[in-house]
């Protein structure tokens, strides 16, 4: 079973952990100590790797596997079924529509695009709403109490959270393949690589695993302006950033609405939530129930 799920990670390029996804985290990790000569004796140390907090992570890691699986999974609507809806809505209210502007190397481009902006935006809203709607941020705070980051913080998330993320990619995702099958049938098709979108792909390829990490790979002034870099995620993570950069991969979404933060604008990082809130969240029961007794604090029950 360990060996399975293990495997499962390692293997679907869908999870961020995907052995290519890591390999070429490795190697921008390499590239980056390379060119900017600091000492990488932290990233291989004990000291992060072991550290209560990284720990912590496994074991959640493993537990919200089989939560989700068995708790969550079964009560998401699919994409698939969305999409049905809204292409049998459109259908009710407009009649058919014939469409031969486009060829199909043109839909799938569109579609392609389409599928991945739409998912980005989402994901930025639903993220800021973690933070700004106090009922959400007490789940969210399970994702802040990391003290150190490493790939697997990406999966440090409590199930509710889990359940309205896979609500969201399921209501974007469907909502855009019901319009766009109204419009070009069965010329509805993606690009990809892998089985994945080939532009989640690339954002995958260049630094994912690296944004959940102590690694401050930055893409630079000009480009963090359109696109997200991996420091400026670790910059989120900061204790006093938990307001900045909430977008996915694209920049546009935090530059339009005024969360966005730049890698040179902060010189130090420092992880997790405040020194008094800490210590509620130091133990694999509290991970998941914290959220639920913070709320009914808040009722005074």
């Amino acid at each position: 079973m360990n060996d399975f799920f293990a495997l499962e990670y390692l293997v679907n390029p869908s999870k961020r952990l995907f052995w290519i996804y890591l390999l070429s985290s490795i190697f921008l990790a390499i590239v980056y100590f390379y060119v900017t000569k600091k000492n990488s004796r932290l990233i291989t140390s004990s000291k992060l790797w072991l550290h209560p907090s990284a720990k912590l992570d496994y074991y959640y890691f493993f537990l919200s596997y089989f939560i989700n699986i068995l708790l969550l999974v079964p009560f998401i609507v699919s994409a698939k079924t969305v999409a049905l809806f809204v292409n049998k809505e459109l259908y009710f209210y407009f009649d058919y529509y014939d469409n031969s502007f486009f060829s199909y190397k043109q839909i799938v481009l569109m579609y392609t695009i389409s599928i991945f902006v739409v998912s980005d935006f989402t994901r930025y809203w639903l993220h800021r709403f973690l933070h700004t709607i106090p009922f959400l941020w007490e789940f969210h705070k399970i994702h802040h109490s990391a003290k150190v980051l490493t790939p697997i913080t990406f999966y440090r998330v409590h199930p509710v959270e889990n359940f309205l993320f896979g609500l969201r990619y399921s209501l974007s995702v469907g909502f855009v393949t019901g319009v766009f099958i109204y419009f070009f049938g069965a010329k509805v098709d993606i690009y990809m690589v892998f089985g994945v979108n080939i532009i989640l792909f690339v954002f995958s390829l260049f630094g994912s695993n690296l944004r959940h990490s102590h690694i401050p790979f930055s893409y630079g002034e000009f480009i963090e302006k359109w696109l997200l870099s991996p420091k400026q995620h670790q910059i989120h993570h900061d204790k006093k950033h938990f307001n900045k950069n909430f977008g996915g991969y694209i920049a546009i979404w935090d530059r339009l609405f005024g969360s966005l933060t730049l890698s040179k604008d902060v010189k130090v990082l420092k992880f997790g939530l405040r020194r008094e809130q800490m210590k509620d969240y130091l133990s694999l029961k509290y991970l998941i129930i914290r959220p639920f007794i913070n709320l009914l604090k808040r009722r005074g029950i």
